[in-house]
């Protein structure tokens, strides 16, 4: 009894972190040369939220910070972000006693409660364009980049800028 609660905790666990992670896509022009680009500059920021835009910001400046790109006021690759929120209903029922459902010759005991939630679902694109071709060479996309919970909100951009991050610059196709 007590192995088997262990496991349910463990998988339960597990399960809530995935929902609180953000889904980090990327994607390139596998033909750009990335070791080419040294410096970067912001074209516009744009997010549904007016406390949002400085935030992305700094999250993606530490992150090209981290790599090597200095910011400047015309950089070799330009920077734009765009963040966009829409609310999503989610269902919760709740079932009381161990009833509920169906039994032989019918409904058995019990009461079930549904519950409407909307949750804020958040969407990052960061796209990083060559500037004097203005080519877009980069894009990282980050779905389910917030939560219902503001406070945990800066951190879970500050994770998701990460991971899109993570594997910046992409490594040249031979």
């Amino acid at each position: 009894m007590k192995r088997s609660s262990s496991r349910l905790l463990i998988s339960l666990l597990a399960g809530s972190l995935v929902v609180l992670a953000a889904k980090v896509v990327t994607d390139y022009n596998h033909s750009t040369d990335f070791s080419q680009y040294r410096t970067y500059s912001w074209l516009k920021v744009e997010a549904g939220d007016p406390l949002w835009p400085d935030r992305i910001m700094a999250a993606v400046d530490s992150q090209l910070a981290a790599k090597g790109l200095t910011k400047a006021p015309i950089g070799d690759a330009s920077i734009a972000a765009f963040g966009s929120t829409h609310i999503q209903p989610r269902l919760e029922t709740f079932y009381d006693n161990f009833g509920g459902g169906w039994y032989w010759r019918g409904w058995g005991e019990g009461m079930a409660t549904t519950t409407v939630e909307n949750i804020p679902i958040g969407t990052l694109v960061v796209d990083m364009f060559d500037t004097p071709t203005k080519k877009l060479i980069w894009r990282g996309t980050a779905t389910d980049a917030l939560s219902d919970k503001p406070e945990k909100n800066e951190k879970k951009l500050e994770k998701a800028v990460e991971e899109m991050f993570k594997h910046f610059p992409p490594k040249p196709k031979s």
